[in-house]
């Protein structure tokens, strides 16, 4: 290593320790060279992901005439849709259907959790060489989080993608995939925010569940929902801030004097990106969920399903363009056993109750229109209902990549409406087939990317963004 890099990196990290920060702290807050829109309202998306397999014929695409071993345990209710019904534990969100629309037959041909993640979230039908399933590699395919980041800009001094409130981590401790940049580069993360690292459970907390072939293990710390709080660090005010501005600026000159490369511009970028976190009393108050009227964490649910997507709606109206949120830990929505008491009794009500105001929020706020809500998993499950007797106590549904529902509500999409459908067991799309590819293009076209824009890896070779046309029907 030369003497000139030495330096430059003493440099960077004693400027860094100047605000209390680490390289780390501002690499993930944003790293890229990015502008501030103003004038028009550019849109936004909120990707609200289920992890695990949301059983599609449970909740969104029910088919009661359908055998007992396939139309389940559930009954069905009307939406204000005509000819619409969906599972008797959405009773908020079966008021609401003029807010949202349903595609019912999107799909992809794996049932493997790890490479349908990478259907779903990067937005693509080809799986990265070589392919890792226990960790994320840099081989990998970007999320469309991490590739609607790179072109998009934010609207305040948040970056442009988000991904909250945990990383989404199997039982085997492995990293689930589509979480990354991959082969973009790291500096094109999207800036994971934790808030809800210490909780260990795969409902929404505190009323948290695990299946019965899993131990159950309190917390260790309540409320498990902390989101970040960016200050200034103890007994730094601005004043002093804007002191140490001025010796980063000296010392910024001193390291261009070195060598001039781009990695000194790229720091003053971070540098800056920090600061204005550091300073803004609008990312405060986004953070501040915790601070929210008691009606409003009320119609949210005090849980960590309803804490996550109403910090998710207040990233958005603070500027965020994308927002990638996970209800649930790698496996929550993975029902191979215990399938109807867990989505009745812990997973669909704090569902049906934090989206139904989430849509609510937005409509009041005037945020509805320029903010595309999608809700989806990485598959849907089978529609034979079986058991496995060795694992668990009462009987589930495995996974199932053919079909699976996905809800869309915002940025335009008109409300009532059901784009395809499956067979009458559930099994697979009978009109209007479509992919992950569908997806990922109306969540971009969504953003206003242009069709022809490209991404482009460590290499500088590029990709193209829109891989198929975007989902027609919903929006005219």
């Amino acid at each position: 290593m030369s003497s000139n890099l030495d330096r430059r990196q003493a440099i960077q990290l004693g400027s860094l320790g100047l605000f209390g920060l680490t390289m780390g702290d501002v690499a993930t807050l944003c790293a890229q060279d990015k502008g501030r829109d103003s004038g028009k309202q550019n849109k936004s998306v909120l990707l609200i992901y289920l992890p695990g397999g949301l059983s599609h014929i449970d909740t969104f695409d029910p088919k009661p005439q359908a055998p007992d071993n396939t139309r389940g345990e559930f009954t069905t209710i009307a939406t204000r849709t005509a000819g619409v019904r969906i599972c008797e534990h959405l009773p908020r969100l079966a008021a609401r259907s003029n807010k949202w629309s349903l595609v019912r037959s999107l799909g992809h041909p794996t049932n493997d959790h790890t490479q349908a993640h990478h259907y779903m979230l990067c937005g693509k039908m080809e799986l990265p060489q070589p392919f890792d399933r226990a960790k994320p590699v840099r081989s990998d395919f970007p999320s469309m989080a991490a590739v609607a980041g790179s072109q998009v800009k934010s609207e305040s001094p948040l970056p442009p993608a988000v991904m909250l409130p945990r990383l989404m981590i199997n039982v085997a401790r492995q990293v689930r995939g589509g979480q990354t940049a991959g082969r973009m580069g790291e500096r094109h993360d999207p800036w994971l925010l934790q808030a809800a690292s210490m909780c260990n459970q795969y409902g929404s907390c505190p009323d948290c569940f695990m299946f019965s072939n899993f131990e159950t293990k309190p917390h260790s710390i309540n409320p498990v929902f902390h989101p970040p709080n960016p200050k200034l660090p103890a007994g730094l005010t601005l004043e002093r801030l804007g002191h140490r501005q001025h010796l980063l600026r000296m010392l910024q000159a001193d390291a261009t004097r070195l060598d001039g490369v781009t990695l000194v511009r790229d720091w003053s970028r971070s540098r800056d990106d920090a600061l204005s976190l550091l300073t803004s009393p609008k990312v405060r108050d986004a953070f501040d969920v915790n601070m929210v009227d008691a009606k409003t964490q009320d119609r949210y649910g005090r849980d960590l399903f309803g804490s996550t997507l109403l910090l998710s709606k207040r990233l958005i109206e603070n500027g965020v363009r994308m927002v990638q949120a996970h209800l649930g830990r790698g496996v929550s929505w993975d029902t191979h056993g215990d399938n109807f008491p867990v989505l009745k009794n812990k997973l669909l009500p704090p569902f049906d109750r934090a989206l139904a105001a989430l849509l609510d929020d937005l409509e009041e706020s005037g945020l509805l229109e320029s903010t595309l809500v999608v809700v989806c998993s990485e598959f849907g499950r089978t529609p034979k209902i079986f058991r496995l007797e060795k694992h668990y106590k009462l009987p589930g549904r495995d996974h199932w990549g053919a079909a699976q529902s996905v809800l869309l509500a915002g940025g335009g999409v008109q409300g009532g409406r059901v784009v395809g459908k499956t067979d009458r067991m559930g099994a697979y799309p009978t009109d209007d087939p479509l992919t992950p590819q569908n997806l990922a293009a109306t969540i971009y076209d969504t953003l206003a990317i242009p069709r022809d824009a490209h991404w482009t890896d460590t290499g500088d070779r590029p990709y193209r963004v829109y891989e198929r046309p975007p989902i027609l029907g919903l929006t005219s």
